[in-house]
């Protein structure tokens, strides 16, 4: 493995992982032994290594979603020893390595539990309900012609930061699995913010919210209680202050809504 430390001390692990033919079929935590694994490794980097051995022994190897591998697609969503993406704050699945274990260690890796998000097979999940939220309402329509100079509208730097720090929300569903009621308000909050925030975004200001809630609520997503978990195990910081914007949005959008 490129750049890793040559002295590094290998380490055994016991995995506990959940196993699921289809969406259809019953699943199971199944163990498997893993050796010789480097300090160095990224957690999913692991898994390709027991996945390879897997391969090996003509066993089906264990599905979990990956992309980027440098914590900016979200595509890694694993339930690892009881915490969304693992033990560290701030970190992925995939930026997580294997120097936060220990020798001996057995580490339980599961899917994310939620109802609006259904198990696909052994690890993957189906996130596409996130999907239907942004289709709801999480753009801007209006046509905007050419593109125009950065400073043609001025936008105090206060909220820009507000508008920025809402945007890097990766919709990885962490806050849904960390959440007790499933909640998805961590993530329609980053992205009712980030555009009622800017100039650009207030012409649909309204039914923006209303259509995004709506939509959360069909998919299943449970009601927020303010137990902060999501914001706690959010990988990118996702600010809580978030979902108080998108509660005071909601409520202008149905006090003035023509659609009452």
């Amino acid at each position: 493995m490129a750049g890793s430390n040559p002295n590094a001390k290998l380490m055994d692990l016991t995995l506990k992982v959940w196993r699921q033919k289809d969406k259809n079929s019953p699943g199971q935590m199944v163990t498997y032994p893993v050796k010789g694994i480097s300090p160095d490794m990224s957690f999913l980097e692991m898994m390709d290594v027991l996945n390879e051995d897997l391969l090996r022994k003509g066993e089906d190897p264990i599905a979990f979603d990956h992309d980027c591998r440098e914590g900016i697609c979200g595509m890694c969503s694993l339930y690892i020893n009881g915490r969304p993406h693992g033990p560290e704050r701030g970190t992925t699945t995939c930026q997580l390595h294997m120097r936060h274990f220990k020798d001996g260690d057995t580490i339980t890796v599961e899917p994310w539990r939620a109802a609006a998000f259904p198990v696909h097979k052994d690890l993957v999940v189906d996130r596409s309900a996130f999907e239907r939220i942004q289709q709801a309402g999480g753009y801007i329509s209006v046509n905007t012609g050419g593109v125009p100079d950065a400073n043609a509208i001025p936008i105090p730097k206060s909220i820009a930061d507000k508008a920025f720090d809402a945007a890097t929300c990766i919709g990885c569903g962490a806050c849904v699995a960390a959440c007790k009621n499933a909640s998805a308000m961590l993530f329609v909050s980053a992205k009712v913010s980030q555009l009622a925030l800017l100039p650009q975004g207030k012409a649909e200001r309204k039914t923006r919210v209303e259509n995004m809630v709506a939509q959360m609520d069909i998919e299943g997503f449970g009601a927020c209680s303010n137990t902060g978990a999501c914001a706690a195990e959010c990988p990118v910081g996702i600010s809580m202050e978030n979902i108080n914007m998108l509660r005071s949005e909601y409520l202008y959008a149905k006090a003035t809504s023509e659609n009452i």
